[in-house]
């Protein structure tokens, strides 16, 4: 697996990402995650949609939760069959208990935190915390990744403007 300390920083600390780096162009790379009622999630259920992977450290942090209420909102601009996912390495009952507090209706959340798979598979895995650092891809209806956007300073918000642009050029 490859390992190297990149540009995302936490606080401004250097921090090691563990997985395979992907790049605009590439095949979306098989991952499984877990949703809130602890079905295992496969990549594939996701085809042939239009899908927005936002990865985030923890819902219950103030940047992530005012980074995916924003794109619970902007979904409501969205067509209805674009899939919006959420992937943290939070555990699926506390993510369903998030969504219900915050009111998320537009975004399925999903757990990395079994076996990191998704982390790994885009390369967003956190080695020193075991989180995922804070990025968002859209994946066409082909399944290729037409926009990354891994965010350098894992506590701030990512450019959501392009990507909403983009997801918005896919449809």
């Amino acid at each position: 697996m490859d390992e190297k300390v990149r540009t995302v920083k936490m606080k401004g600390n250097p921090l090691t990402l563990v997985g395979s780096k992907v790049e605009v162009g590439d095949q979306v790379p098989s991952f499984q995650v877990v949703g809130n009622d602890m079905s295992v999630v496969k990549c594939e259920s996701f085809a042939p949609k239009v899908c927005v992977i936002l990865t985030v450290p923890s819902l219950d942090t103030p940047v992530c939760d005012m980074e995916v209420r924003k794109f619970n909102e902007a979904a409501s601009e969205l067509d209805p069959d674009i899939e919006i996912l959420a992937v943290s390495m939070d555990l699926p009952f506390a993510q369903k208990r998030w969504c219900g507090a915050a009111g998320i209706s537009r975004i399925q959340t999903l757990s990395d935190y079994r076996e990191a798979s998704l982390g790994r598979a885009f390369g967003v895995l956190i080695k020193e915390l075991r989180l995922l650092a804070r990025a968002v891809f859209i994946i066409d209806k082909s399944g290729k990744i037409r926009y990354k956007q891994i965010v350098e300073e894992a506590t701030e918000e990512p450019d959501y403007e392009s990507a909403l642009k983009a997801v918005k050029n896919l449809v």
